[in-house]
């Protein structure tokens, strides 16, 4: 139950209730977000910096508009994670409040403009009132420029007509060392594209004072990070009804506009792709895509790239499968350390639908779902037993990109791709990545594809990306960029 009223009323009484107000200067007009609740048992960190998906603390979350004046009372009836606020168990938290209305980050804790308040210690015996009120405000994190790294900051007339509002995109330019020892070479580019709630400015910190060569061949590049950020979690450059088209704008307004700024090599051959996790099926997306744009992608460990192992569902089985649950009834794990199960599907699902957008599940139906009537994705699972619906999966198939290669080989992908897909994955991924790896190699396999698909034996998600496989990355790059030149 919540309760929204201002302040001069009477407000209606009910135990626990947490009473959030906001500060008069912060607001002057109505405001549209989702308001979070977050706890901790642990002194030192912020609790709204949660929830770690690994070992999440309870919190809670409500939709409203917020308006000046206004308080809103959150009683034991709100809903959250693990469940209502009413049921969270007796003992001493941390209590925080956070009003998120960003609109760029996944991360509430990173939304720029985004409202919270104090930290308040309280002894919880499920009868409590108190109140929190939102005074400070996340600022925005000044970019660390040089002249060779430099942030470039482009509005999209494609996602500004899509969502009715100005709409920036953004990336991060690494220059190499020698740019500025001549006017008149050009470069080859790459662009890499970070995993689940990567910031590109984060990114390209490690090359502030420029690049070295790549690769044994001794070639530099201009590099250009990407993050993928959006409301609704990772939008991986996917055209999509939620997310608007972000592939196409990418493509059609980023990419030139970089290629307008600096000297960078004009030809598919010099323009390369890679990323990790979600930034792997990212750029695999786009080389297939937009093969008349990139020349090659080295994806590491990508996200479900064939959707009969949508982290071990299939979710074409003509018996709709459950994610919560294995046909002998066993929890399903999402994730692992090792052979261990770390994660379970139900619990994850339950913390992301309480985080509302930017979760890692909902991020995937925003991309891959159409939107109901009232502009939200089409769910792909009920949410009380974890079945798949197959009526929403049918328009996931497009997004399914074994089946777009298949569908499109000899239609032109045969040749567009030819010696352009490196794509490497651990055999035992952190989160279950691995099987649908197997299923896109076997396809291109019996396609007669050169696609270099390697299975790296006991590595994870975050363990794959040794130095030798970074080494050997960079060598593959700079080797097929002077094939290509030299031929020039």
């Amino acid at each position: 139950m919540v309760l929204a009223c201002m302040t001069s009323a009477v407000p209606l009484q009910a135990t626990p209730k947490v009473t959030v107000s906001v500060d008069q200067a912060l607001l002057s007009q109505p405001l549209s977000g989702r308001l979070y609740l977050f706890t901790s048992e642990r002194e030192g960190r912020p609790p709204f910096t949660g929830p770690n998906w690994f070992s999440p603390e309870p919190f809670y979350a409500v939709d409203i508009t917020l308006a000046p004046k206004m308080t809103v009372s959150l009683t034991g009836g709100v809903k959250g994670f693990p469940k209502t606020l009413g049921d969270l168990p007796a003992g001493t938290y941390f209590f925080q409040a956070l009003f998120d209305h960003d609109f760029y980050r996944s991360n509430h804790a990173q939304g720029v403009g985004n409202f919270y308040s104090e930290v308040v210690k309280i002894d919880w015996d499920g009868d409590n009132e108190f109140e929190l009120r939102l005074t400070s405000v996340i600022a925005e994190k000044k970019f660390s420029s040089t002249k060779y790294h430099q942030q470039v900051r482009m509005l999209s007339p494609r996602l500004s007509a899509f969502f009715n509002r100005d709409v920036v995109q953004k990336a991060t330019v690494v220059l190499p060392k020698s740019y500025y020892e001549t006017t008149t070479k050009r470069y080859p580019i790459i662009f890499e594209i970070s995993g689940f709630g990567g910031a590109h400015e984060r990114m390209g910190q490690r090359h502030i004072q420029g690049t070295n060569p790549t690769g044994d061949a001794e070639v530099d590049f201009i590099r250009v990070y990407l993050d993928g950020q959006c409301k609704w979690g990772h939008h991986v450059y996917a055209d999509s009804a939620t997310n608007g088209p972000r592939g196409s704008a990418l493509v059609e307004e980023l990419v030139p506009e970089i290629a307008r700024r600096y000297r960078t090599v004009n030809a598919v051959e010099a323009r390369f792709l890679t990323g990790h996790s979600s930034g792997g099926w990212s750029s695999f997306w786009l080389q297939v895509n937009y093969p008349e744009t990139f020349g090659g992608v080295w994806s590491t460990a990508p996200d479900p790239v064939d959707f009969r192992d949508y982290q071990q569902v299939n979710l074409y089985s003509v018996k709709p499968l459950s994610l919560y649950h294995n046909p002998v009834g066993e929890r399903r794990p999402l994730a692992r350390r090792g052979e261990i199960p770390m994660i379970w599907y139900v619990d994850f699902g339950k913390m992301d639908d309480a985080l509302g957008r930017g979760g890692q599940l909902r991020s995937f139906e925003a991309v891959f779902s159409p939107v109901d009537q009232q502009g939200n994705p089409l769910l792909m699972w009920r949410r009380d037993n974890g079945q798949v619906i197959p009526r929403t999966v049918k328009y996931w198939r497009e997004y399914d990109i074994n089946l777009l290669i298949k569908r499109r080989w000899e239609a032109g992908l045969k040749q567009q791709l030819s010696g352009r897909v490196h794509v490497f994955m651990g055999t035992l991924d952190t989160f279950y990545l691995n099987g649908a790896c197997d299923l896109i190699k076997a396809t291109l396999q019996d396609l007669g594809s050169d696609a270099e698909i390697v299975m790296v034996v006991g590595k994870d998600h975050s363990t794959l990306m040794s130095p030798d496989i970074r080494q050997r990355i960079a060598n593959e790059m700079a080797a097929q960029f002077l094939a290509y030149y030299q031929e020039k």
